[in-house]
């Protein structure tokens, strides 16, 4: 670490450790801030456009129809960050048949969907264990234990706070070579001691500055051997949930961060090196505004599609579980018939008749061409799903 780059920086202080190297302890939260008007221009953006998706998420009668595919595009982008490869396509496939699958899924892409799969179960326990236990170092712990479970890293210590010295730079780089060094064991366990104080702490700032300041102090502390970026980016989900900004959990940065990788990477350490809180924060506002525009319009084109697709059969008088199964599509546009049949509770006949039928209005199409273990997708609801949205992603 070129201490050099560290050594007058208003947001922390270096420390040398035990084995001669230099790391770096951010102060406790929170830091003295400018509010410069650029920075009040961009918080207020955030704010508004927030404040729409919140709307949409209140009235909502179904918000799994969003909750669902929006939880498992974050996943992916989220773990792309980190150098995995699985596509949504690939990911949803899995899920229904808990395996790669021929014309899906990569031979090589397994580990990867594991990875992924394993940030969709922390994300959905995390926001189901918020009704119970608050933000807190149990929690992100239990969370790191599901992200990390039966996948690369496992071995480094999943569920638990890291007990010798990590570091960051370029792969395979040593502790001398790393761009960044967090605070020694000794002093992680303080910092994130002071970390929690803040979660809990009364406090006067606006709820989205806080989150921003949040999620740089747990990137800064790195308390995991792996996964602490995924963690980190899950924490603003969780944040943003637990304070009541947002009803339902629709907001995702991954694809802003995985777009502005490199600005990213960048405006983290240049708070570590300079104090350099104005342009962390700017760069969050936006993606938080850009992200809430991204997920109105996407939401609007997913209620959309279920109105379309329900008013197809609406006409004809169809069965209550057709019109079950099309919300089931919007949800999870990957399905086979013995899924079909398990969700809907009916026999594998009447799946067969009522997938056809869905067929036969273009909704979906199978793609394995197999005649036994087929897989049927519903590729408007994948595209809307996945897809850039008028240059955004």
């Amino acid at each position: 670490m070129d201490i050099e780059q560290f050594r007058d920086s208003p947001s922390g202080r270096l420390l040398k450790g035990v084995g001669g190297y230099w790391a770096f302890v951010p102060h406790p939260m929170p830091p003295p801030l400018d509010f410069t008007p650029e920075l009040v221009s961009a918080l207020s953006e955030a704010d508004r456009a927030l404040g729409e998706l919140a709307g949409i998420g209140r009235t909502l009668p179904n918000p799994y129809l969003l909750i669902r595919p929006f939880v498992r595009r974050e996943a992916v982008l989220s773990s792309r960050i980190e150098g995995t490869q699985a596509s949504l396509a690939e990911l949803f496939a899995y899920e229904v048949q808990q395996l790669p699958l021929s014309g899906i899924g990569r031979p090589s892409v397994k580990s990867d969907l594991l990875e992924v799969a394993n940030y969709v179960r922390a994300s959905e326990y995390g926001l189901e264990r918020l009704n119970s236990l608050p933000l807190s170092l149990r929690l992100i712990r239990e969370l790191h234990g599901r992200l990390m479970e039966g996948v690369r890293g496992e071995h480094l210590t999943p569920g638990e706070f890291r007990r010798r010295q990590n570091w960051i730079g370029s792969h395979g780089c040593t502790l001398d070579e790393a761009t960044f060094v967090p605070p020694p064991v000794p002093e992680m366990n303080e910092a994130l001691d002071a970390l929690e104080k803040f979660l809990h702490a009364p406090s006067q700032l606006p709820p989205l500055l806080r989150i921003a300041l949040i999620h740089y102090q747990f990137e800064a502390i790195h308390p995991f051997l792996d996964g602490n970026g995924r963690i980190g980016r899950l924490l603003i989900t969780l944040l943003l949930t637990e304070g009541g900004i947002l009803s339902q959990p629709l907001l995702y940065l991954s694809a802003y961060f995985e777009k502005h990788r490199q600005e990213y990477y960048d405006r983290l350490l240049a708070i570590s090196q300079q104090g350099d809180w104005k342009g962390w924060l700017t760069f969050f506002f936006r993606g938080v505004a850009e992200q809430a525009h991204d997920a109105v319009a996407r939401s609007q084109r997913l209620q959309d599609l279920q109105r379309r697709y329900r008013a197809k059969f609406q006409v004809a008088r169809s069965s209550a579980l057709l019109l079950k199964l099309v919300d089931e599509v919007l949800e999870t546009p990957f399905l086979t018939l013995a899924w079909a049949q398990k969700r809907l509770d009916i026999t594998h006949r009447s799946a067969q008749l009522n997938v056809e039928k869905l067929i036969g209005e273009g909704i979906l199409r199978e793609v394995t061409g197999r005649r036994r273990n087929r897989l049927f997708v519903a590729d408007e609801v994948l595209r809307t799903v996945e897809e850039p949205l008028g240059g955004n992603p």
